[in-house]
């Protein structure tokens, strides 16, 4: 049977994690034993300040009280999505949304945690992520055919000004090269005499 899909509409409004999440929080502090209520103080403002936004440029999270974090991605930066969940967390029905982008690093840019439409948010992912991709090679294609409807107008603008300033460049390269050369005539003359 197939997940019922949301409209982008729905993803957008998602901002806050399920309760689960905190339920999920408090079993990680009990393998902490008698102090679980050191990890435990931490997640719950984690749980407590944790907001998304997902909007047609990319996605956001942020959270923190004392140290307020924020990341942000466009999806044209998203290279590869990964859905993770233990046991725990499929029995509470989430799953973490683990997006990798093309920075140095091998794990995960941002997690997504905490949300129970997992699949539906991973598949809007990847529909976004591979639909930014194919227009930038459509108008990487239509720039270098000449064709396509990429802004002629600014585009014969940015030529012409690029054509002024290539002309600049060689009239500086001719010019320091024949000061070059005539640096050099009275050196090669000398060395004949």
């Amino acid at each position: 049977m197939t997940e019922p899909q949301m409209t982008d509409r729905e993803i957008f409004d998602l901002d806050r994690p399920e309760p689960g999440l905190l339920y999920y929080y408090a079993f990680l502090s009990l393998f902490a034993g008698p102090f679980f209520f050191i990890p435990l103080i931490p997640l719950y403002f984690r749980y407590r300040t944790m907001r998304y936004r997902f909007d047609d440029e990319g996605v956001s999270m942020r959270w923190g009280v004392l140290f307020h974090r924020e990341i942000n991605l466009t999806y044209a930066r998203i290279q590869d999505i990964h859905l993770v969940s233990n046991i725990v967390e499929r029995w509470l029905g989430l799953a973490r949304i683990k997006i990798q982008t093309a920075s140095g690093s091998s794990k995960a840019e941002m997690t997504v945690e905490g949300l129970g439409e997992f699949q539906a948010l991973r598949d809007f992912l990847y529909a976004r992520m591979r639909g930014n991709r194919q227009d930038l090679a459509k108008t990487v294609t239509a720039k270098a055919t000449g064709g396509g409807n990429a802004a002629p107008a600014v585009d014969s603008a940015v030529a012409s000004e690029l054509a002024v300033t290539l002309n600049q460049v060689a009239a500086e390269l001719r010019a320091l090269r024949m000061a070059l050369a005539e640096q050099q005539k009275p050196t090669v003359e000398s060395d004949h005499a």
